[in-house]
């Protein structure tokens, strides 16, 4: 996992604008905003899915690159005044306290965009013209309004309200967990005619673990600290966002994620010891502490 994440870092670094490179201001905020920071999970599970399916790592570093600019942008908007209004992002300033908040938006923008010029433009993703196609839908409907930036869209409607169990999933579904599945869908997509049982075994494990992981995220907001999170504590519930410990209590809300994390284990039963990377990622999902 240390290795992957390194790798991940030093190929986003390499696809960023240089620092100094006109203009000189939004580049710097681009960077501040992707590099040195953050666990890489969905870089982490497009390696792994790729492991599984004896793809180089060189052939994944471009899509890897991709999901993360998508989901660094998303957390730059994210925090802007407009939106959730945080100070703090992986134990820094957010990005629009660092710089301003036009400087945020428009990093944010433009994340977003060199995510969909790597997936057509790098030369290393040695797959037929549909399956890079295939990429470039799959993280736009994974980013758009059917997909995360829906699901955000729900969940700020949703502040003061009261949802159901379907009604948090469905959120969630999209807000964390379209990309979360986009993750591993672009690493099936760096082979060309996979079989269609792994791919839907792939995809149900994501669909697992992407709602785990918000769970996860709910807990950690009620149980853990600002230090330890590296981003504000108590956000959600300040906020009166619906989460999951409150509609279960913590103790419900942590059985749950347990459930989803059975259910993922159980998704990969067909695979040998190739799928360990991705077995080892699910159990690290409900355990984090951060």
């Amino acid at each position: 996992m240390q290795a992957c994440q390194e790798r991940v870092e030093s190929a986003l670094d390499a696809w960023l604008p240089a620092a100094s490179k006109l203009p000189v201001r939004l580049h710097q905020a681009m960077r501040y905003g992707v590099l040195g920071g953050g666990k890489r999970l969905r870089p982490l599970l497009t390696y792994a899915a790729g492991h599984i399916l004896g793809i180089p790592l060189v052939v994944l570093d471009g899509p890897a690159c991709a999901v993360e600019f998508i989901h660094a942008y998303s957390l730059i908007h994210d925090d802007l005044p407009a939106m959730d209004n945080d100070e703090l992002r992986r134990g820094k300033p957010t990005c629009h306290l660092a710089y301003d908040e036009a400087t945020a938006i428009l990093a944010g923008d433009a994340l977003q965009t060199l995510a969909f010029y790597v997936l057509a433009h790098d030369h290393t993703i040695a797959v037929p013209a549909e399956n890079r196609l295939a990429m470039i839908e799959t993280l736009a409907s994974a980013s758009g309004s059917c997909g995360m930036v829906g699901g955000q869209a729900i969940d700020l409607a949703a502040v003061g309200q009261k949802l159901d169990i379907p009604g948090l999933e469905n959120m969630h579904i999209h807000k964390t967990g379209a990309l979360i599945r986009a993750s591993i869908r672009l690493a099936t997509l760096a082979k060309a005619a996979l079989d269609a049982s792994i791919v839907d075994r792939l995809d149900h494990y994501a669909k697992c673990i992407g709602l785990a992981f918000q769970i996860q995220d709910d807990v950690l907001d009620e149980e853990s600290d600002t230090q330890t999170l590296g981003k504000t504590q108590g956000k959600d519930r300040d906020n009166n966002k619906p989460s999951y410990p409150a509609l279960l209590g913590l103790a419900g809300a942590k059985q749950k994620a347990l459930e989803l994390y059975q259910d993922a284990m159980d998704s990969l039963d067909i695979f040998a010891g190739e799928a360990d990377l991705l077995r080892s990622l699910s159990l690290f999902i409900v355990q984090r502490q951060h």
